[in-house]
């Protein structure tokens, strides 16, 4: 039974004020297409009634342009079957001359803060999309429950089609916002109401969103240094002055902060899990922080990227939490916790925001897709979501347990940092003098995966190293990575 009814061929003109034949122009139009590769070896064409009411002219006219490109060997006729793009011009296509169309064109003029913005960006690698030692930012996707997730996908899909294919609230869909607040006021602590919870395409779009609505130009934001390349690229594009701030051993250095830049309007935190450093803000910080941010009529942007994954002692309160000033945005993200390919993320604004959030989704924004929005509130709403961070949480407690023990070997040439959440790690270089950008490239070409300390910072530290992911990877392959890495620094 015939299934495809051939390529659309909309892109031939026929002008009938022309001399030339309509059949003509039809064949010409055709054999052009063929010939530049539109239609390629084995194409099925549509049928030549198809072809001419489509086209507007006569069967007979359809049938003797395809008569001519058969004799001439471009097309083949299978009764029963329809007429095909011989299988002799699988590959080869014509090559136009140069016109001046097709010399490289001047490149177009671009908006003062566009070209600031790609000066001061942060070299963003493409992110990572296989499962090896040792990625960042990527879960162990082979333990995801895809049996129940297909289930609850096919529930849904066969659902009402206006919900399923029509626009959706552009706040997000409410049973989901429900079940993200249910959610953390049980395992984090934040008592807000859904109306404050606003779904995004991930929490990248989260932080382009907060610093459009929040920065003008030249702006201060207080950023950890090192800190996360996405937030920081994002604030970029909206014309902020980034304030480089210290980190240490008890996350950002709130005194720091307040020497170089008292006047700052945001400032941007990893607390549960420092990004890249691995290292969880003190209380006495996050109260500083809260304090600074209410003098200086500011707010601060808590991105809890994998704080779920908390398999340390007991878990500090995070800043949303313990924020009596309104200052917090609180923003989270199922690229972690369930898969990154789903683009789904979400913001906790200050209750004071609310109205003005709403009033920016409401006129400027479509919202996210709403089908794979109600997957995730059921997946949430029947406990698989609890279910699934309490394995992932224990797996990558594991994992980490398997990193350090495998790491031994590398003592005396570097200081693996210990970790309380999430699935990457830093080692700290002993021999300060050794080129992180050269450790690296010797590590791409021997298979492995890693990034420099140096490349999520505004300004250079004095430590060097490497940033390991441990979740994504199997127990061989952290072996073999630690391996290959004790092999490269001897």
């Amino acid at each position: 039974m015939k299934t495809r009814a051939g390529a659309i061929l909309s892109s031939i003109r026929i002008d009938r004020g022309q001399d030339r034949k309509i059949s003509v122009q039809l064949y010409m139009g055709l054999r052009d297409i063929i010939l530049s590769g539109g239609l390629k070896g084995g194409e099925r064409l549509p049928a030549t009634r198809t072809l001419a009411g489509e086209l507007g002219v006569s069967r007979t006219t359809a049938l003797d342009a395809v008569s001519r490109l058969i004799s001439e060997g471009l097309l083949e006729s299978h009764i029963g079957a329809g007429t095909f793009v011989s299988h002799t011009m699988t590959g080869r296509v014509r090559v136009k001359p140069e016109t001046a169309t097709s010399r490289e064109a001047p490149k177009p003029r671009l908006s003062s803060s566009t070209l600031l913005a790609c000066q001061m960006f942060a070299e963003r690698r493409r992110l990572p999309h296989k499962s090896q030692a040792f990625v960042t930012a990527l879960p162990a996707l082979g333990l995801f429950p895809m049996a129940q997730w297909a289930r609850l996908s096919a529930r849904h899909l066969r659902s009402d089609r206006d919900a399923v294919m029509g626009y959706g609230n552009p706040f997000g869909l409410s049973r989901l916002r429900a079940a993200i607040a249910a959610h953390l006021n049980a395992s984090r602590g934040i008592q807000c109401e859904p109306e404050q919870i606003f779904i995004v395409g991930g929490a990248q779009q989260a932080f382009s969103l907060i610093g459009g609505m929040l920065l003008d130009q030249g702006e201060k934001v207080w950023f950890e240094n090192p800190g996360a390349i996405g937030a920081r690229n994002a604030f970029i594009s909206q014309g902020a002055e980034l304030v480089p701030v210290a980190v240490d051993d008890e996350g950002i250095v709130v005194e720091d902060g307040l020497a170089k830049a008292p006047d700052f309007r945001l400032a941007f935190v990893t607390p549960s899990h420092q990004q890249p450093l691995s290292k969880v803000l003190s209380l006495s910080r996050r109260l500083a922080l809260l304090d600074a941010a209410d003098q200086a009529d500011a707010f601060v942007v808590e991105d809890d990227y994998d704080g779920d994954f908390y398999f340390g002692d007991q878990p500090l309160p995070t800043l949303k939490s313990i924020d009596t000033h309104d200052r917090v945005i609180y923003v989270g993200t199922f690229s972690k916790t369930l898969f990154p390919s789903l683009r789904l993320g979400f913001l906790v604004a200050p209750v004071s925001m609310v109205d003005a959030m709403s009033s920016i989704f409401s006129s400027a924004l479509s919202g996210v897709p709403t089908w794979p929005q109600a997957v995730v509130a059921d997946f949430i709403d029947e406990g698989h979501f609890s279910t699934h961070i309490r394995t992932m949480r224990q797996h990558y407690k594991k994992r980490h347990e398997i990193l350090h023990k495998y790491a031994t070997q590398l003592a005396g040439h570097m200081h693996l940092q210990k970790a309380s959440a999430g699935f990457h790690t830093v080692g700290y270089f002993l021999d300060q003098a050794r080129d992180e950008d050269q450790f690296i490239k010797a590590a791409h070409a021997a298979g492995l995966t890693l990034s420099g300390i140096g490349r999520y910072c505004l300004t250079p530290i004095d430590r060097k190293g490497v940033v390991i992911g441990y979740g994504a990877a199997s127990e061989s392959e952290i072996r073999h990575g630690m391996d290959v890495m004790a092999q490269l620094f001897a």
